[in-house]
């Protein structure tokens, strides 16, 4: 041990530099660390809003996107398939869409916050298979309508509203995801207006 005088000044430097030093490795490690308790980006996708451009959308077509690994419809109904909903009401398993499992939006003769646009997840409510769309085709499984969907796995038939038949396996009618309206070409699927 030195009788050297101690310097003060240069020992508080010294440990001054040695916390700065060492909080700014502690930073320096723990940002990695917290942001891997955030979800992946696969993750936020899965589960996050999507954003569906309708400006091109010709009446009568139909486009698929994908929210939650859900495939979803977006449908341009013409008037002639909206008048033809009416024609059929007595045939359907629950056409004031009245099941719990209903969103309130869809709650209404066109299931639809638009009459003229569809919004719905393309899944049979029987066991999970995704129905195809008979534009011009469906009046062989329904007589009267002309439109509508139909599941070739076990013969589950819906109408323009996704409405199910009776006497088919598929107990309700196809889902309505929350969707909202952002502007006259754009809808968000996964968010409904007012619930955050």
């Amino acid at each position: 041990m030195s009788n050297a005088p101690v310097d003060n000044g240069r020992r508080r430097f010294l440990t001054i530099a040695t916390s700065v030093v060492g909080g700014v490795g502690a930073a320096g490690a723990a940002v990695p660390f917290i942001a891997s308790w955030n979800p992946s980006e696969r993750a936020k996708s899965a589960g996050a809003p999507v954003e569906v451009d309708i400006s091109k959308l010709e009446p009568g077509q139909l486009i698929r996107v994908e929210w939650r690994g859900k495939p979803v419809w977006v449908i341009s109904r013409t008037p002639k398939m909206l008048e033809e909903m009416k024609a059929h009401e007595g045939q359907l398993r629950d056409p004031a869409s009245e099941e719990p499992q209903q969103l309130d939006s869809a709650k209404n003769p066109y299931r639809s916050k638009r009459p003229e646009i569809f919004v719905a997840v393309g899944i049979c409510t029987h066991l999970g298979c995704s129905p195809s769309f008979l534009q011009g085709g469906f009046g062989e499984k329904v007589e009267g309508t002309e439109d509508g969907f139909f599941c070739p796995c076990h013969g589950s038939k819906f109408d323009m509203a996704g409405r199910v038949f009776q006497a088919v396996p598929a107990p309700l009618n196809l889902e309505i995801p929350p969707y909202t309206f952002i502007d006259d070409t754009t809808i968000i699927v996964g968010e409904e207006e007012g619930v955050a």
